[in-house]
């Protein structure tokens, strides 16, 4: 695959550099280089400047204010984001429901949702998985039985991720159970998170985030005007969107940042210690690893050039989820290795801006090592497991 870029190109690589070093606001970018968590606030006001610039739906057609990018502009975007070390946009409004709006919802919804998605007007969240449907959604119990002009839905959903932030979700609900097929009979809903009857219940994950959440509906109305598309068709909506999620999930450019990082950390001198690069082993691995990240980038970018002709990312979306989710879990165990004894966890609260230190970390783009190396074995689960989409591959691909 040729790489080269056109004088058009470098122009646009200059002026989204040009944006990262003079529009970044320089304390989000130190809570970020710290590894503090950002607050609501923090990705709103960084996401209403890249709307304010006209880079937020980069995948989106022009006329709903897409960028309208090329392939190759939207990758040369997400490296100079990665290499800026700025935070990712919160998928769930502009890169998950807003693309199955715009496909599939009507006119009025589309005027209604679709600017304050572009501009982060309103905050979104995912209603898929279950206590008892995660990779098997076809199993889901949430019911929204029809009643006059709305839908009652009840149930719950969890691991709804940054949901406590959350004004609205989408979710998948079951509107008839007389069907042949378990995907059938399944439907795509908006709802108003201050709508009576839904709760939101914390879920404090390994490392001691709250990221996650469980939504609990009961007897929540949620008018019928919500319902995206056809009765008894979300699972067909739902699969466009999981196909964009797996794509974005693989997270090639920010895995390129990671790696380049790791590599300048191996390089020095570490307390006295010898460099690690001087140690066969560990650099064995970098070498592996870098190979592994340059295959996953071309499958990335043949991706982004199906997306460009109009198509769904199709079964290599499932590619990528696999190899991207283990890339970041790849690179998540070299930084332990890396950090050795000063990866040890600690409580997590020490790293605020009033109390974070540059003293007390090995390195300043990763000072929660093995906070990070906790939090992220799910990213093999979310988005459909990889063993799912495995299944998917041998379907699809090889037509197993």
């Amino acid at each position: 695959m040729d790489l080269s870029f056109t004088p058009e190109e470098i122009a646009f690589r200059d002026e989204v550099r040009a944006f990262f070093a003079d529009e970044y606001p320089a304390d989000i970018r130190e809570k970020v280089n710290r590894g503090i968590r950002l607050d609501k606030d923090d990705h709103v006001r960084w996401q209403k400047i890249l709307a304010q610039h006209g880079y937020m739906g980069v995948n989106w057609p022009v006329e709903y204010g897409g960028t309208g990018w090329s392939p190759v502009q939207k990758y040369l975007f997400s490296i100079e984001m990665a290499n800026a070390n700025a935070p990712d946009v919160v998928p769930f409004g502009v890169n998950m429901v807003g693309p199955v709006i715009y496909s599939y919802g009507n006119e009025a919804q589309k005027q209604r949702f679709l600017p304050d998605i572009l501009e982060s007007n309103v905050w979104w969240c995912q209603g898929y998985s279950e206590p008892g449907a995660g990779s098997d959604l076809a199993s889901l119990k949430t019911m929204a039985v029809r009643d006059g002009d709305h839908y009652v839905i009840n149930g719950t959903k969890t691991w709804t991720t940054l949901g406590q932030h959350a004004e609205w979700i989408f979710l998948l609900a079951r509107t008839n159970t007389d069907v042949a097929r378990r995907q059938e009979g399944i439907s795509f809903i908006l709802a108003d998170m201050s709508t009576p009857g839904i709760t939101v219940r914390p879920i404090i994950t390994i490392e001691g985030g709250h990221e996650v959440n469980e939504v609990h509906f009961e007897d929540a109305r949620v008018p019928v005007e919500n319902l995206v598309g056809e009765e008894g068709r979300g699972w067909t909506y739902g699969k466009v969107l999981l196909q964009h999620e797996r794509t974005n999930i693989a997270g090639v450019a920010r895995s390129k940042y990671r790696l380049a990082r790791l590599k300048e950390l191996a390089s020095s001198s570490q307390h006295g210690a010898k460099p690690l690069m001087e140690q066969a082993t560990f650099r064995g691995k970098l070498v592996a690893t870098e190979v592994a990240l340059k295959a996953l980038e071309y499958t990335d970018l043949r991706t982004l050039a199906a997306v460009a002709t109009g198509k769904a990312p199709g079964p290599e979306s499932s590619i990528l989820k696999i190899k991207g989710t283990e890339m970041q879990q790849r690179l998540d165990t070299l930084y332990m290795e890396a950090a050795g004894y000063y990866a040890l966890p600690y409580v997590p609260d020490q790293f605020t801006l009033d109390a974070a230190d540059d003293d007390v970390v090995v390195d300043s783009s990763e000072p929660t090592t093995a906070l990070r190396y906790f939090n992220y074995r799910k990213a093999s689960i979310y988005g459909g497991s990889n063993e799912i989409q495995k299944n998917i591959i041998a379907k699809h691909v090889l037509g197993l």
